[in-house]
């Protein structure tokens, strides 16, 4: 509660007006006690004259001649006391301090309720009739009670940002999306880079669809496209996964946990350890985090011919004794936590039948229910009168089954945000008064669908994630707290050169010649003297490209590859007679034997080839004696 349930203010001070009015308190007050002696001296020597002075005439008659045989001197001052006399007039000094006794009894009164020393005369608080007029300007104008100011853009990814969580505190925002990755940011940890600190992938391959964090803020609920959710702690390492269900019974009952896809997930908002999910097998079921072995409860809504009907989205309420579902037909029902079969309320015909509704949060007074449609609508629901909605809200566009909305922390406005195609405007994010329903504000976030959208309490702050893979968080630096207001302030960190590695050098100097190492010496002078040399400083000749030039061979390229390439596309074939190849050097080799014919010249044969033939013409053999081909 703090200080703020007592209900007095915290005043400012000025400290010199303070010291200026407590030198004047000081001088006042020694001015009275001088006054109150000087008058006790005058009362005594008033009383001891009376006492002194005869009642007779003759002692008045002597009073007159000893007056009259006064010196002039004596005369003077007397007439000089007289005067004196004379010029006090007014009331007395008794009366006016006791006049302004009262006066300061009285502002005493009035300023009981002030803490701290008197505050200096005139002065006079200007802060306190700003913010109360401040106050009423907002209380007239809800407007201004939104945080958009300013704002920062967090880069998830380049998919759509389709869950968000912020933990209770304000401190860690978590994200994810399509890109199957959950990043997480941390407001007092990041400087002006907005960097997460860091990046995972709990559910392998499937799509995020939601994630919250406890209401301890101290594990999260992963709610993704396969059947099993996992809970992580707050630094993403795994806690429990729950187990999933035997698909090839009917009786989902009977199942341990999911069969099918899940599609949404929440925390129970009062007892830490449950967890609520709902999934295409036609369940909504309650889990326990120390026990992953089974599920908690099981609630199975139904149509009105009493058939299996798909819940899209589920939540609790305020108080965690209520379980409200949104499903496919159209219909939104709620049950009582502690009776499973048959609902509490229900209304038949809330959105248009074969819809998606993406979005079912309860106000927080706990008597309204908003609820985002498939069909492009957005309504508000008393649940003491569900059969008809309070206010609706219509083409508002919405292209993701887990487009949502929220509340604003006063309970008066109701948010949510648009989808748009590609290339088709910006997404927006509308902002609707809770009575009338009356659009009050919209902001264009980016060129991208506004899928998710998150108003903290604490830190009075607005998370948006968007189509095109951005987190946005809107503040105002006055309203706000906390939050993205404690990062942008930071300046980003130099990036650090990479160091190079340098051999150590071991200094020993009586060591033996032999185990000595030689003395590193200024690499500059070597680098120097290499250069000089003409066999070290000879620059390398670089491939010749093209045909050819200074003697050199032109290569299609350098490597194996490209060699091998070069050589299968060359026509080696040798299309000519190899009898007549050798044949050709038969002559010279018979005039001029040189090698083989001088050491076989007595006993070698004569060579004898054979005659070349002429082909005959099979045109004129009979039919029979063709060659088949």
């Amino acid at each position: 509660m703090g200080f703020s349930g007592f209900g007095k203010k915290a005043r400012t001070f000025d400290l010199d007006a303070m010291f200026e009015q407590t030198r004047r308190t000081a001088v006042e007050r020694s001015r009275k006690i001088l006054e109150a002696r000087e008058r006790e001296k005058e009362d005594q020597a008033e009383k001891e004259f009376r006492c002194l002075q005869p009642d007779s005439p003759a002692s008045a008659s002597s009073a007159i001649g000893a007056e009259s045989t006064l010196t002039p001197r004596d005369a003077a001052c007397s007439e000089s006391e007289d005067s004196s006399d004379e010029e006090l007039t007014g009331p007395s000094v008794q009366s006016q301090t006791s006049a302004r006794g009262q006066n300061e009894d009285t502002d005493d009164d009035d300023d009981e309720e002030f803490i701290g020393p008197p505050l200096p005369p005139g002065f006079k608080d200007s802060d306190d009739d700003h913010d109360d007029d401040d106050i009423q300007e907002e209380d007239n104008n809800p407007v201004k009670k939104i945080p958009d100011s300013h704002e920062i853009t967090l880069q998830h990814g380049t998919k759509t940002v389709s869950a968000l969580g912020l933990d209770p505190s304000g401190a860690r925002l978590v994200t994810g999306g399509y890109d199957y990755d959950v990043k997480f940011w941390d407001f007092a940890g990041m400087d002006a880079s907005l960097q997460a600190f860091r990046s995972l992938q709990p559910c392998e391959c499937h799509q995020i669809k939601s994630l919250q964090y406890s209401s301890t803020g101290d594990v999260i609920l992963v709610v993704s496209g396969n059947s099993q959710a996992k809970v992580l702690d707050r630094d993403g390492f795994p806690v429990m996964e729950c187990i999933k269900g035997d698909q090839y019974i009917v009786d989902m009952t009977n199942t341990k946990g999911h069969t099918a896809m899940l599609n949404s997930g929440c925390w129970h908002p009062k007892v830490k350890e449950e967890f609520l999910t709902c999934s295409n097998d036609g369940t909504v079921r309650t889990w326990d985090v120390n026990n992953e072995k089974k599920h908690k409860g099981v609630f199975k809504p139904r149509s009105v011919q009493g058939k299996r009907v798909i819940p899209t989205t589920c939540t609790y309420s305020r108080d965690g004794k209520l379980i409200a579902a949104g499903c496919q037909d159209g219909s939104i029902q709620i049950w009582d936590k502690n009776m499973s079969v048959h609902t509490k309320f229900h209304c038949r015909q809330a959105h248009a039948p074969g819809t998606d509704t993406s979005c079912l949060t309860f106000s927080y007074d706990g008597t309204a229910l908003a609820s985002r449609g498939g069909d492009d609508t957005l309504k508000i629901w008393d649940i003491r009168q569900f059969k008809k909605p309070l206010n609706s809200a219509e083409r508002l566009s919405s292209f993701f089954p887990m487009t949502d909305c929220c509340f604003s922390p006063d309970d008066k406005i109701l948010v949510t945000g648009t989808s748009v195609k590609k290339g088709g405007g910006c997404g927006k994010l509308f902002f609707f008064d809770r009575e009338t329903f009356q659009k009050l504000y919209e902001i264009d976030v980016t060129n991208a669908s506004v899928v998710r959208c998150l108003w903290h309490p604490k830190l009075n702050q607005i998370m948006v994630g968007t189509g095109n893979g951005l987190a946005k968080v809107y503040y105002d630096p006055i309203k706000s707290q906390r939050g993205a207001k404690l990062c942008v302030v930071k300046t980003k960190r130099k990036e650090r050169q990479a160091e190079t590695l340098t051999q150590d050098y071991i200094i020993t100097p009586h060591a033996l010649p032999m185990f000595r190492e030689p003395r590193q010496r200024s690499t500059r002078k070597q680098l120097e003297k290499d250069r000089l040399d003409p066999l070290k400083s000879h620059k390398p000749e670089p491939p010749v490209a093209g045909p050819g030039r200074g003697g050199r061979v032109g290569t299609h390229g350098g490597t194996l590859s490209s060699y091998i390439v070069k050589n299968i596309a060359l026509d080696k074939t040798d299309d000519s007679n190899p009898r007549e190849a050798i044949l050709r050097h038969a002559k010279e080799a018979e005039e001029n034997p040189y090698w083989v014919a001088p050491a076989y010249a007595k006993t070698q044969p004569k060579t004898v080839f054979a005659e070349v033939e002429q082909e005959e013409d099979e045109t004129d053999k009979p039919e029979w004696k063709k060659r088949k081909i």
